[in-house]
């Protein structure tokens, strides 16, 4: 458990996962990310740990997909956040680019994702892929 403490976050943020997405991903701030940029690094994060309930739990119930599947082999390699912007109280987006791994093949997903405030926590809402 130490360990696990100690990691460095997934999400690229010089803090470890403990004091960073842990925070979301479990313990009494379990998915209570602050603010749509937050909940996109936590889901980051629990897409490089397979974690599908914190994914599932984060989707508006609107968009959900009704499985979350992970790609056998995927690494992920990092995160870069490039644009958080807070539309009104209950609305954001979060533009950022992931890079990973698969079969030997480098991959980079660029997106800029919706997010909703409902009943006091931040949900994903969809997200458009940018080239």
């Amino acid at each position: 458990m130490a360990a696990l403490a100690a990691a460095p976050c997934p999400c690229g943020l010089p803090l470890s996962l403990a004091d960073c997405c842990g925070r979301w991903l479990a313990g009494p701030l379990h998915l209570r990310a602050p603010d749509a940029e937050r909940l996109m690094r936590s889901r980051y994060s629990a897409f490089v740990r397979e974690q599908a309930d914190y994914l599932r739990h984060t989707w508006h119930p609107s968009t959900r997909p009704p499985s979350i599947d992970f790609e056998p082999g995927m690494r992920w390699l990092g995160l870069q956040v490039l644009r958080h912007q807070v539309i009104d109280d209950t609305h954001a987006s979060v533009e950022f680019v992931a890079r990973s791994k698969l079969g030997g093949r480098a991959q980079r997903l660029h997106e800029i994702s919706r997010f909703v405030r409902d009943d006091g926590r931040w949900f994903y809402l969809d997200g458009q892929h940018r080239s």
